[in-house]
């Protein structure tokens, strides 16, 4: 009987990474086991015994991200000692800083949602945060009823959200339609932090 492999930390973690660069160039369907290994230099059979199989690996991948994507914001929604239009700032900084260090997070989010959302919700625990004892969503509905605002709050979300991540899904189509570098898509990024918060401020303005 063979004598059961030690797993190691910095082997799983480096599966994992390569993992990601490979379902985010080619996409789940197109990706084989066998370019993950390819792309990690790790031999095939050590990363079947490290995560079984693909499946097992992308779900692991995806939980971790949605996890840090969503779990991360938690504190910053939630502080008692920041203002609605504080928190709307630190949510997109926080968001924009979090997608170009780690610009895959949005496609894997898109594909899990996509497959089942209520199964997704559940097994990352959000179904169990009420969404009224959020901090933020009390602080926007007393300064909605303040202002006699007649827009749906969803609004502003669907906008701060957009705003903040689509660019990110479409940096492959935009940097290659404008020749612009990564480098280059990333400091426009760094310059949405302070034009977001401006145009969603323009838009409540008109609401």
């Amino acid at each position: 009987m063979k004598p059961e492999i030690e797993k190691n930390a910095s082997t799983e973690e480096k599966i994992k990474d390569a993992a990601k660069r490979v379902f985010t160039r080619k996409g789940y369907a197109a990706t084989r086991t066998r370019d993950i290994a390819e792309e990690s230099g790790i031999n095939l059979a050590l990363i079947n015994y490290y995560f079984r199989s693909k499946e097992k690996l992308f779900d692991i991948i995806i939980m971790e991200q949605l996890q840090l994507f969503i779990h991360s914001v938690m504190g910053l929604v939630n502080d008692p000692a920041t203002t609605l239009q504080e928190k709307i700032e630190n949510l997109i900084s926080h968001y924009i800083d979090m997608l170009t260090r780690n610009p895959y997070i949005p496609l894997f989010i898109l594909s899990e949602i996509n497959a089942d959302p209520k199964k997704l919700i559940a097994k990352i625990g959000f179904d169990k945060i009420a969404h009224e004892n959020i901090y933020l969503v009390k602080q926007w509905m007393e300064f909605a009823k303040a202002k006699k605002l007649k827009v749906n709050p969803i609004h502003i979300l669907i906008n701060v959200l957009s705003m903040t991540i689509f660019p990110f899904v479409a940096s492959p189509l935009l940097r290659n339609r404008t020749g612009i570098s990564i480098e280059e898509f990333n400091r426009l990024m760094e310059e949405r932090k302070k034009l977001i918060p401006i145009w969603v401020q323009a838009i409540i303005n008109v609401s």
